[in-house]
């Protein structure tokens, strides 16, 4: 598997590109603000962009969807159905985080209307991209249509923001549930196993059993 990561956006956001080494198809996924860094990186690789893959709609992770999509028009746009609201309020999200829209241009956060959705996730769905085979995995609590990419081939999961080294994702924005994020860490992501390899949004990479054993969200630690 082709792993390309471009850390963008004030956030620290990762967005990587995933391709299939044999076919050259590839998905973004959550590209996070308008940047030529990731068309670059497709063409430079040599990869074709069959998808934008979204694991959620929170604006870091979906502020680069339109540049992207007007560069790569036959990329769909996929996002679980329930994130769709969020996704299309994008302009207005900075306004949840408190940050002055004086502010907005500044940092960045000055979004236009994301193009529309053109397929959405389904929980258990098996998405083929070239001979890479990923398994979509619904994992709701930092927000409604949250999911997680597993390729158990290769042993990776691209798990959004619903796990970090260290931490777990947020729940205090709207739509967000502490229940419902250690219900879809504990019960989908830490069974694929402790061999498996974690891409977080933000942050380092990891492993499910270094975070089973010492992540102090599931050990119980902050409980």
């Amino acid at each position: 598997m082709i792993i390309e990561q471009i850390t963008l956006t004030a956030f620290r956001q990762h967005t990587r590109l995933l391709g299939c080494g044999e076919t050259r198809r590839a998905v973004c996924v959550d590209p996070g603000e308008e940047t030529g860094e990731i068309v670059a990186a497709l063409e430079r690789l040599g990869l074709e962009l069959q998808a934008i893959a979204l694991t959620h709609a929170h604006m870091d992770h979906v502020g680069g969807v339109a540049a992207l999509k007007r560069a790569r028009p036959r990329a769909e746009v996929v996002l679980h159905e329930a994130d769709e609201p969020l996704y299309y309020a994008l302009p207005e999200q900075p306004a949840l985080l408190g940050i002055p829209r004086a502010a907005w241009g500044q940092y960045g956060f000055d979004y236009e209307p994301p193009p529309a959705v053109e397929r959405h996730w389904r929980d258990g769905e098996t998405y083929a991209v070239g001979s890479l085979s990923f398994k979509v995995l619904h994992c709701p609590g930092h927000t409604p249509g949250h999911v997680v990419l597993f390729e158990p081939d290769e042993r990776k999961v691209f798990v959004g923001d619903c796990l970090f080294a260290g931490s777990v994702g947020r729940t205090d924005l709207p739509g967000g549930s502490t229940e419902q994020l250690m219900d879809s860490i504990n019960n989908k992501i830490l069974p694929l196993g402790d061999d498996v390899t974690v891409y977080s949004g933000h942050g380092p990479e990891t492993t499910l059993g270094r975070e089973r054993r010492t992540n102090p969200f599931l050990t119980g630690r902050y409980l």
